[in-house]
Order: structure tokens, then sequence, then C-alpha cells
């Protein structure tokens, strides 16, 4: 079935061109451009994907590049056209001023689409509620909370940075860290998006995309923009990548270079899980990259306690201790999962008992109100115990169980660590050449 999607991109391409040449010989210039564009997208899909000679690959590289010039130069003659035709203005003079209206359009035409996809959030995680990561956290409010707060610390050569890169295992909390950081900068505009809303099956429009990101950053200063997973975006260049994938990765380069641009009042703040595929030019970008390590001891205990919470519980400190000592290698992640695993064996146990017993106890939609009357799960040799199940129960007379240790015991003895071996060493070897523990 792939090798039929792969014959029809490459047909497709050749017809597009085909279409391309015919509207071109016509002087229909805008649908020979769109032609020639959709071609290009095709013949680079297609020697990506397609199980094509290195020898024809090199022809269709030539031929897509001719393309190219010609949509160029129908570019700039639809441009002169357009000069051409006198716009009226508010004080009744005709003005050469159609492409610049143009250029407007598409600048928001750019925003709006940007703005379905981004999310302007204001996330209510505070520092507190990161486990850990004491250098992480020091290093952001460096970057964010102290030039907003205290703008004379940061004067003459004394500069906030201005791309900081979070690197580690899936799972470690570089996004929640994110979240906190938008939290915490009150006054400054939290700009989240996704690799995949900055890239567009269009020639051309995936570059405008990112433009029109960081435009949208100037006009919201101060700003962060967050780009989870970056390295989708940004990976290292090479002979066979597609031409518009180089293009997105220098309109990024020129962007955080601020070439002409201007980058004050803006934060960077990528993560990956895999920062070694990262372009090497991108990556000198990010001016502090920042390992964001599996949890230590402590923080595992913390994050049992975080993701607990208010849950009707009988466990002790020591438990938390125990806990966090049997979680070696998880991820907060991983934490977190069997945290809620855990707290669903309450539930399996109202499920499968076989008896209950009358209680003493809060009524379940008023903790307020104590009766006699409740019912829970007990074993049938309990001698309070009466034989019924789940479904012979009013709903507001079923006392929960407690969470026990042994809840979380029974949880954890069917979890794994997720995150692979070889990926951390490869974590820790890139941490000690270009980055810095978090």
């Amino acid at each position: 079935m792939g090798d039929d999607k792969k014959t029809t991109s490459f047909q497709k391409a050749i017809n597009l061109v085909n279409l391309a040449k015919a509207e071109d010989e016509n002087k229909n210039w805008t649908e020979a451009l769109k032609y020639y564009e959709n071609g290009i997208e095709y013949f680079l899909l297609s020697i990506k994907y397609d199980n094509i000679p290195n020898k024809t690959k090199e022809t269709i590289r030539s031929k897509v590049k001719e393309y190219l010039d010609r949509a160029e130069q129908i570019k700039a003659l639809l441009s002169n056209q357009k000069n051409k035709k006198p716009v009226k203005t508010g004080n009744g003079n005709a003005k050469d001023d159609e492409s610049g209206d143009e250029d407007d359009k598409e600048k928001k035409k750019m925003m709006s689409q940007l703005e379905g996809t981004i999310v302007l959030e204001r996330p209510d995680v505070k520092w507190d509620d990161v486990a850990g990561l004491e250098k992480a956290k020091e290093s952001l409010k460096e970057a964010i909370i102290l030039p907003i707060k205290f703008p004379q610390l940061f004067t003459g050569n004394r500069k906030p940075w201005k791309g900081i890169l979070l690197f580690g295992p899936p799972g470690t909390g570089k996004s929640y860290l994110a979240k906190a950081v938008a939290t915490e900068a009150n006054n400054s505009k939290f700009i989240s998006v996704s690799s995949s809303n900055l890239v567009s099956k269009w020639l051309g429009e995936s570059e405008k995309l990112v433009k029109s990101l960081f435009e949208m950053a100037r006009q919201n200063k101060p700003s962060i923009i967050f780009i989870d997973e970056i390295d989708s975006l940004c990976s290292s260049r090479s002979d066979n990548e597609s031409e518009s994938a180089r293009r997105i990765k220098t309109e990024f380069l020129v962007q955080m270079q601020g070439v002409g641009n201007d980058t004050d009042g803006i934060l960077v703040l990528g993560a990956t899980n895999i920062p070694w595929v990262l372009d090497a030019a991108i990556r000198r970008r990010f001016e502090k990259c920042i390992y964001i390590p599996l949890p230590e001891e402590k923080a595992r205990c913390h994050m049992f306690k975080i993701n607990i919470g208010k849950t009707p519980n009988n466990l002790r400190e020591e438990d938390f201790r125990l806990l966090a000592k049997k979680t070696e290698g998880f991820s907060g992640a991983d934490i977190s999962v069997l945290v809620r695993d855990s707290l669903m064996q309450p539930v399996r146990k109202v499920q499968t008992a076989t008896h209950f017993k009358k209680v003493r106890g809060p009524l379940p939609n008023d903790p307020d109100t104590i009766v006699d009357d409740l019912y829970t799960p007990c074993s049938p040799g309990d001698p309070n115990a009466i034989e019924m199940t789940w479904e012979q129960i009013e709903g507001s007379k079923l006392l929960e169980p407690i969470v026990t240790m042994n809840d979380m015991l029974m949880s954890l003895s069917n979890m794994k660590p997720t995150v692979n071996e070889g990926d951390l060493v490869k974590l820790k070897q890139f941490m000690e050449t270009h980055g810095q523990e978090g």
C-alpha cells in the first residue's frame, strides 16, 4: 500500500508540473505558480520516500531547482503587475501601495493561522510544584523573572539569556517546568507551540509561520516562546533533506539571531528528548542547555505526595521514603502513572467485593455529616460481613476504601521504568559536552 502512495506522489508531481507549464505558456501566472509550488512539494516527497536510484534523484533535484527558479520569476512578475495598479489612498491620490496591502494581508493570514494552533496559556503551576531541579529553576528565574522585576540589573553588557534548551529523558518534567515559568512570569506572554504547528505542506508557508511566530512574540513583549519537541523542527541538516525543511531551519536561525530584528524581551525555550539530533547552528543559538535528569530519591518522595494529593490514604512518611527507594530509574511521568494505578485499587476492591459491612463515616457528598449506615468492602471472614455486591448499594451509602501501602506496592509490582538505558548514556554524554546539570 505504501508503494502505491509513493508512486502516486511521483506521478502527481509530473502531472502538476505539466499543468504548470501549460498555464505558464498561456500566461496564466497565478495558476502556473500554484501548480509549480505543489509539483515541487510532491517531487521533494518523492525523493525522500520513493525507492529511486541516486542518479535519478540527482536529475529530479536539478529539475526542482529549475522549477523553483521559474516560480520565483513568476512571483516577481506578479508582484510587478500588482505594483502597476493604482490604489486610492485617503487623500484621493493614486499610490502604488497594493504590494504593501498584500503583505499585510499575508501577515494577518499567518497570524490568524498561528493563533488557532498556539496556546497563549497561564497555567497554575508554581515553582514549589516542581520537585527538585533547583539549578534549572535558578537558570529560568535568572533568564525570565529577574529581568522583568529588576530591569536595572540587566544593563550594559549584562543581558538576560535569549535561548534556553531543556533536554533530558521523556517524562522528567520539561514541559511541566515550562508551565511553572508561564505561571511565575506574571507579566510575560507565554506562547506554547508544537513543532507540527509550524510545518505546512505548502511551499514557503512554514518559514512564514516561523517568522509570524516571532513577530507575534515581539508584539506581546515580554514574551516566552516555548517549542516542545524542537528536534522535529530543527534536526541536523543533510544532503537528502527536503528544500522546505532546510528553509525552515534557516528562517529559525535568522529569527533567533535577531539580525535586523529586535529580540530584546523575548526568550525562546526549547524542549527535546534527543538533543544530539539538533542542528549545530540551532544548538548554538540556545545559550544555555540544561539537563533535566531522572528525579533523585528526595524528589521522587515529593512526587508521590504531590500525586496522591488529598485522596484518602493511610501512608506514613516512612512509606513515602520506601516507595522513593524502590522506584530508582523512574521518571516523573512513570511515578504519576504508578500513583494513578494505585488510586484505582480501592475502586477495584469495590468492584470485585462479594461482602460488605456497615460502618460509621462521612457522607460522600457531605463530608461534615457523619452517619452509621455506610457500606465498605470487607473479607468474607469479617464478623460483620454481609454477602452482597456493589450493585445492591445505594450510591450515597458507599464509603470508599482508603489507599494503603499495599495498594501502592501492588501497582509497583506491575510497573517498570520506561526510560531506555542507552538514551540515558547519550544524554549524559551530551550534557558533559554541551550542557549543565539541572
